[in-house]
């Protein structure tokens, strides 16, 4: 059986869930992960042989002074990474090595320029970002893009992203995240009485998500319907921001700040709720979506979707079949959305149902893996 090594520099931090998914889903692949730091070891157990710790390199001083300054080497050169992680890889007979996120790719740029074997890398959304501070990296994230034997992305618009950045077509291929419907199977629910309707968003709190708009929309929303509520599932940066825009708006406890929920209670949440929303947006530093992992196990159990026209959410949500679509930042839009479900009769649970169906046909894990390790033959294939 082949091998393909995983690596990702922290393994693997809450939100990654998907990456665990599809590293644990492989069936003709053996794998192992290669990581700087083990975190979350209680959400992503791994066999004992299924983790490599990369050591901490100690080099000789001269002979780093001599790489750095003279020789012109570059980090991961100088500070003897180089060296370690081939060794580590030969010792474990990897046959392809699979380099999670664009960033980590760019930093392992000058492995992958020497090692004789097959490398894919793959990009999720913000790691197509370039670095107004340091212009030297987007040159290195094209060249890495020349050097990789396959890019992997999430979705059509970050596939364009990387074309703009100058990837060979024949070289990028589609990695949709796999979904396990086992794990999120469809719930048949009825239109909530009195009004009562139960809107959920579950992301990181940052500002790609699109969080203050959602509350401005439901706010409005609120007034035709009082008996409403959103929660909201998540941590990250801009709780308090959030918690103080919830008090500004007088939402009283309509809004509640759930944190990080684990899969069995996510998906509870889930069940509970009518109506999933993220009304994501590009950041002044174009960070941009792939297609969100919560939004596709929302929409497995059933969840319509309120979203917005950014970055890979059109082609998981069919607009005006599994859910509503605006332009980013319309928060007037997202509010004609909320009206629109929960007035026009019959528009929610057809969505429902087709919600639940688009995931069984198009975002199903095993499928998803089974492309996914035919990039891995391919690849070993092109450097027999």
């Amino acid at each position: 059986m082949p091998v393909v090594a995983s690596y990702c520099t922290t393994f693997l931090k809450p939100e990654m869930l998907h990456i665990y998914r599809q590293i644990t889903g492989l069936q003709r692949w053996k794998t192992f992960v290669v990581t700087k730091e083990r975190q979350c070891e209680d959400l992503y157990p791994m066999p004992p042989d299924g983790i490599e710790i990369a050591p901490v390199v100690r080099s000789n001083f001269i002979r780093r002074f001599w790489l750095k300054y003279i020789r012109r080497q570059p980090p991961i050169v100088y500070r003897g990474e180089y060296g370690v992680l081939a060794k580590l890889l030969e010792r474990r007979h990897a046959d392809v090595l699979h380099v999670y996120f664009g960033h980590t790719g760019v930093h392992l740029l000058p492995f992958l320029e020497h090692w004789p074997r097959a490398s894919v890398v793959s990009f999720h959304g913000m790691d197509v970002q370039t670095r107004a501070h340091d212009p030297s990296y987007e040159v290195r994230l094209r060249q890495l893009l020349k050097t990789t034997t396959f890019v992997l992305a999430r979705s059509h618009s970050l596939q364009q992203r990387l074309l703009d950045l100058g990837c060979d077509p024949d070289r990028l291929r589609l990695n949709r995240t796999g979904i396990p419907l086992d794990q999120f199977p469809e719930v048949k629910r009825t239109e909530p009485a009195n009004g009562a309707w139960k809107l959920v968003q579950a992301c990181r709190l940052i500002e790609k998500k699109g969080l203050d708009d959602a509350i401005h929309a439901f706010a409005r929303f609120r007034q035709s319907y009082p008996a409403a509520t959103f929660t909201i599932a998540g941590e990250g940066p801009l709780l308090n921001q959030l918690t103080s825009l919830c008090a500004q708006l007088q939402l009283g406890d309509s809004v509640r700040f759930a944190g990080f929920l684990k899969g069995g209670e996510l998906r509870a949440l889930y069940e509970q709720s009518h109506l999933f929303v993220h009304p994501s947006r590009i950041t002044s530093d174009q960070n941009q979506e792939g297609i969100p992992n919560s939004m596709l196990e929302a929409m497995a159990t059933g969840l319509p979707v309120l979203a917005t026209q950014h970055g890979g959410i059109p082609e998981a949500v069919r607009a005006g079949v599994t859910g509503l679509l605006v332009a980013e930042r319309d928060v007037e839009g997202l509010h004609h959305g909320l009206e629109r479900f929960a007035g026009e009769p019959g528009l929610w649970s057809l969505m429902s149902a087709a919600a639940a169906e688009d995931m069984r046909q198009n975002f199903e894990r095993n499928a998803q893996i089974a492309k996914l390790e035919a990039v891995y033959d391919e690849a070993m294939a092109r450097h027999a």
